[in-house]
C-alpha cells in the first residue's frame, strides 16, 4: 500500500504531457480544453533520461521514442548488465497496448526483489509514467550497473587479451621470440664463465676444527688463495734504509708469511686433484711464491709426459703473473677484488652518465629528424601534386584547346590585376576616410558656436526627460510596494482555512479521536486482562507450593501423634487464611461492581439529558418555523390586492410542511425550507 500510493488520495496527480480527446461545442466547433501538467514529473523525466544517457544507454537519445519505451528499455538494459535475466520479447514493438505494457512492467518489477533493490515500485506506476517513483529505481539500477561493469571489466579485458594472444601476435612478441634463443644462450654462457669450479677435494675435512682453517681450505679447493702476504724482494729491502722499528715489523711480517706458507703446504698435502686437466691448471696458483709441495710434484710425475710439458708451460706463465702481482704490492685477493669492483663501478657510472647524455642528444636529434622528414614529406607531396597538375595541363594543352588555355591565362592575369587594384583601392579609401574625418572635426569646431542655442534646448529636453524618468521610477517603486502588500494579504487570506477545510479537519479530528479512544479502551482491557491473569498465576503458584509442602510433610507428620496434631493445626490455619483472602477478594469485587453500577447510572443520566437536549432543539425549530409562517400570513392579510386562493394555497402548503417536519429529520426540514419560501414569493 505504501509503495503503490506514494501520496494523499485527495491530491490527484496528472500525467505529464497527457493528451485529451478533441471536444466540440453545440455548433460543432473545436473547444480548447485546459490541460494540467506536473512540473515535478517533467523535471524527474528529464533527470531519468539524462541519467540513462550518461550511464551508456544511448538509445534514450532517439527523439521518436516515447518516454515509456526509453524508461523500460533503460531499466531492461541495466538489469541485463547486472547479469540478471528478464523475460521480455527480443523483437521490440512500439506503441504497445496497455495490457502489453503492464505485462512487460510486471516482468521487470518481478526481477527487482531478486536484485535486492531497496526501492519499491508497482507496474502501474511505470505504465503511468510516475517518474517521482521511477527515478530512485532507475538511479539505483544505473549505480548497480556501473559497479557490475567495474567489477567485470578486468576479467573481461583479461579474457579478451587471452583470446587475442591465442590467434595473433604483436610485433614486439615476434622480435622477442627471434632473439630469445640467442639471449638465453648468451646468459647461460655468462653464468658459466663466472661459475665457481671445484679443483681439489680434501679427504679429511671433518678433522679441521678451526673455523679460519676451514674457510681457507674451502677457498683452496676452488682455486682461491686469500690471506697470504706477497713475498718482498730482498734487493728492494736493501735499497731502502730502514729504522729499527721498520726492521722489526718487516721481520714479523716475514715470519707470518712463512707461517702461512707452511699452513698452506699442510692443507695442500691433504687435498687431491678433481681432474688432471683442471687440477694442473691451478697448481702454480696455490702458493704466492710459485713453489709446489712434494705431494703436488708426485701427482704431476704420475701424469703423462705431454700433460707434464703443458703443465710446465702453464706453471711458467702463472709464475710470471705472480711475480708481476708481487711487484704491484698486492696484499691479498680480497683487496684486489675490492679495487677491481670499485674501478668497474666507477666505469659503469661514467658510462651511464655518457649514455644518458647520448640518449638526450639522440632524442633531440631524433625529434629534429622526424620534423625534417615531415617537412620533406609535405614538400614532396606538394611537388608531386604540382607535377600532376602540370601534367594534366600539358595533356589538356593541344591544338584544339590552345585558344581556351590562352583565354584562361589571360583571365588569370586579369584576376591578379584586379586583386592588385582592389588592394590599391582599399588603401586609397582608407586615406580618403582619414581625410574626411579630419574635415568633419574641423567643421564641428567651426559650427560649435552656432549650435549653442540648439545645445541649450537639447539640454533642457534631456533634463525634463531625466525628471520624468525619475518620477516614473518612483511610481514603479510605489506600485511594486503595493503589489507586495497585496501578495502578503493574499497569502494571509489563503492561510485562513475555508469552511470545507474546517469540515475536513473536524471529520479527521473526530476520526482520530475515535481511533485513540478505541485504542485506549483496548489497551485498558489488555492491562485488566494481564492483571487478572497475573493474580490468577500468583494464586495458582501459592496453591501448588502449598500442595507440594503438604505432600512433602505428610509422611513425616503422620509418624507420631504430636506431629500429626501440629500438622492438622497448621492445615486449619492455612484454610482460615485462604478463607480470609477469598473474603477480601469478594469484597473488592463487590466494590468494583458498585463502581460499575454507579458509572452506568451516570451514563444513563447523560443519555437522558442528551435526548432531552435534542428534543428541546427540535421543538424550538418547530416553534421558530410556526412563527415565521404566522408573520408571513399576517403581512399578506393587510394586502387587499392579494387573491384569496393564494392564501388558501399557502395554508395548504403550510399544513403539508408541518406534517413533513414532524416526520422528517432536522436536515430534511432545512433542505425543504428554501424552495418553499421561493415558491411562495413567486406566487
Amino acid at each position: 500500500m505504501a509503495a503503490s500510493g506514494g501520496g494523499s488520495v485527495f491530491s490527484p496527480r496528472f500525467r505529464s504531457g497527457s493528451k485529451l480527446p478533441v471536444q466540440y461545442d453545440a455548433d460543432g466547433k473545436e473547444v480548447e480544453i485546459e490541460t494540467r501538467e506536473d512540473e515535478e514529473q517533467n523535471v524527474k523525466l528529464e533527470e531519468t533520461i539524462e541519467l540513462l544517457r550518461s550511464a551508456g544507454y544511448f538509445r534514450a537519445r532517439i527523439k521518436g521514442l516515447s518516454p515509456f519505451d526509453k524508461v523500460v528499455g533503460g531499466m531492461t538494459w541495466c538489469i541485463t548488465t547486472c547479469n540478471f535475466d528478464v523475460d521480455v520479447d527480443l523483437l521490440f514493438t512500439e506503441n504497445s497496448s496497455i495490457g502489453q505494457k503492464i505485462a512487460l512492467t510486471e516482468k521487470i518489477v518481478s526481477v527487482l526483489p531478486r536484485m535486492k533493490c531497496p526501492h519499491r515500485i508497482e507496474p502501474h506506476q511505470i505504465q503511468g509514467l510516475d517518474f517521482i517513483h521511477i527515478f530512485p529505481v532507475v538511479q539505483w539500477l544505473v549505480k548497480k550497473a556501473l559497479e557490475t561493469r567495474e567489477e567485470m571489466g578486468d576479467s573481461i579485458r583479461a579474457y579478451s587479451i587471452y583470446q587475442f594472444n591465442k590467434k595473433y601476435e604483436m610485433p614486439e612478441d615476434e622480435t622477442f621470440k627471434s632473439i630469445r634463443e640467442s639471449a638465453m644462450k648468451t646468459l647461460g654462457e655468462v653464468k658459466n664463465v663466472y661459475h665457481p669450479q671445484r679443483r681439489y677435494r680434501r679427504r679429511d675435512a671433518d678433522k679441521l676444527k678451526d673455523e679460519e682453517t676451514r674457510v681457507i681450505s674451502t677457498l683452496l679447493e676452488f682455486g682461491w688463495n686469500y690471506g697470504v702476504s706477497p713475498k718482498v724482494d730482498e734487493a728492494e729491502i736493501d735499497k731502502k734504509p730502514l729504522s729499527s722499528n721498520e726492521v722489526d715489523s718487516s721481520a714479523t711480517e716475514e715470519e707470518q708469511r712463512l707461517e702461512e706458507e707452511r699452513k698452506m703446504d699442510m692443507l695442500m698435502k691433504e687435498m687431491s686433484a678433481m681432474s688432471t686437466s683442471e687440477g694442473l691448471k691451478t697448481y702454480a696458483s696455490v702458493k704466492p711464491g710459485g713453489k709446489i709441495s712434494a705431494s703436488v710434484v708426485g701427482s704431476m710425475v704420475s701424469m703423462q709426459s705431454d700433460e707434464i710439458q703443458r703443465v710446465a708451460s702453464e706453471y711458467a706463465d702463472k709464475q710470471s703473473e705472480l711475480e708481476h702481482l708481487e711487484k704491484g704490492e698486492l696484499v691479498g685477493g680480497v683487496q684486489h677484488h675490492k679495487r677491481v669492483t670499485t674501478a668497474l663501478s666507477k666505469q659503469i657510472q661514467q658510462q651511464k652518465i655518457k649514455l644518458e647524455e647520448i640518449q638526450v642528444k639522440y632524442s633531440d636529434l631524433h625529434k629534429t629528424y622526424l620534423q625534417t622528414q615531415e617537412n620533406l614529406k609535405a614538400v614532396i607531396e606538394r611537388s608531386e601534386k604540382i607535377d600532376t597538375e602540370m601534367e594534366k595541363l600539358n595533356e589538356l594543352e593541344s591544338s584544339e584547346n590552345q585558344g581556351i588555355l590562352e583565354s584562361l591565362r589571360n583571365l588569370v592575369a586579369m584576376n591578379e590585376n584586379l586583386k592588385k587594384q582592389e588592394q590599391e583601392f582599399k588603401a586609397h579609401c582608407k586615406e580618403e576616410m582619414v581625410r574626411l574625418k579630419q574635415n568633419i572635426r574641423k567643421l564641428k569646431t567651426e559650427t560649435d558656436e552656432e549650435d549653442n542655442d540648439e545645445m541649450e534646448r537639447v539640454t533642457l529636453i534631456e533634463r525634463q526627460y531625466d525628471a520624468d524618468k525619475e518620477k516614473l521610477k518612483k511610481i514603479k517603486l510605489v506600485l511594486a510596494q503595493v503589489n507586495r502588500e497585496i501578495a502578503l494579504l493574499q497569502r494571509k487570506i489563503d492561510e485562513v482555512p475555508s469552511r470545507a477545510e474546517l469540515s475536513q479537519y473536524q471529520k479527521r479530528f473526530i476520526e482520530l479521536y475515535n481511533q485513540v479512544a478505541a485504542k485506549h479502551k483496548e489497551t485498558k482491557q489488555f492491562y485488566t486482562l494481564y492483571n487478572t491473569l497475573d493474580d490468577t498465576k500468583l494464586y495458582l503458584n501459592k496453591e501448588v507450593n502449598l500442595l507440594n509442602s503438604i505432600h512433602d510433610n505428610f509422611s513425616t507428620a503422620m509418624g507420631s501423634s504430636n506431629t500429626k496434631e501440629q500438622f492438622l493445626r497448621q492445615m486449619e490455619q492455612i484454610v482460615e487464611g485462604v478463607k480470609q483472602n477469598r473474603l477480601k477478594v469478594e469484597k473488592k469485587k463487590q466494590e468494583e461492581k458498585m463502581k460499575r453500577d454507579q458509572y452506568n447510572d451516570e451514563y444513563l443520566a447523560l443519555v437522558e439529558n442528551q435526548r432531552l437536549y435534542f428534543k428541546t432543539i427540535k421543538d424550538f425549530q418547530e416553534e421558530c418555523l410556526l412563527l415565521s409562517f404566522y408573520s408571513f400570513f399576517h403581512s399578506f392579510s393587510f394586502n387587499k390586492t392579494f387573491p384569496s386562493f393564494s392564501i388558501l394555497f399557502l395554508s395548504t402548503i403550510f399544513s403539508l410542511f408541518l406534517q413533513l417536519s414532524l416526520l422528517a429529520s432536522k436536515h430534511l426540514v432545512n433542505l425543504l425550507l428554501l424552495p418553499i419560501f421561493s415558491l411562495s414569493l413567486s406566487i
